[in-house]
């Protein structure tokens, strides 16, 4: 299992806030139309659950990548700490307890990689595809709220495979 350390937290936060202080339309206008305002953070959300979901007992390419994200997000995080603020990193901030992905709902997350990668790609919205992505990497198994997120996401993940491949 990947491990995130309070540095990685830090990362994935940070990439959370500079997504909110960039979108943020202001009080007038998110009054004024809040489905329409709140629609624009859609992109990030749908590749923060797909990041999310990356970090869950996936193995193979797609499971090395995102340890090799989580990784120097992990070490980017903990030298801007102690370099940067003078704290302490390296120390795990992962919750003990996960739901892997059933067999089927790898599956799924493979078909969702490809749906990722070419929405990336193509999207005018790759931007903020690639940044929510790497948020859900970061902030997927941390011991905090998004962390939390992770485990409905792996059984709907594993739900979804089973209906997919008939595997009641």
């Amino acid at each position: 299992m990947n491990y995130v350390t309070f540095g990685g937290v830090t990362v994935g936060i940070c990439l959370l806030v500079h997504q909110v202080v960039t979108w943020w339309p202001g009080y007038r206008a998110l009054m004024k139309d809040p489905a329409k305002q709140l629609a624009e953070l859609l992109p990030f959300l749908l590749g923060w659950a797909y990041g999310c979901l990356t970090t869950l007992g996936v193995g193979g390419l797609v499971g090395l990548v995102s340890g090799t994200v989580l990784g120097l997000s992990n070490w980017l995080g903990d030298v801007a700490l102690v370099w940067g603020v003078g704290g302490q990193g390296g120390r795990s901030a992962s919750t003990q307890q996960f739901v892997p992905l059933s067999g089927p709902g790898l599956g799924i997350v493979l078909i969702l990689t490809v749906a990722f990668i070419a929405a990336a790609k193509k999207s005018k919205h790759g931007q903020q595809l690639k940044r929510g992505g790497w948020c859900g990497i970061c902030l997927g198994t941390s011991a905090g709220v998004a962390g939390f997120a992770a485990v409905p996401l792996a059984t709907a993940a594993s739900l979804v495979g089973d209906r997919v491949y008939g595997t009641f």
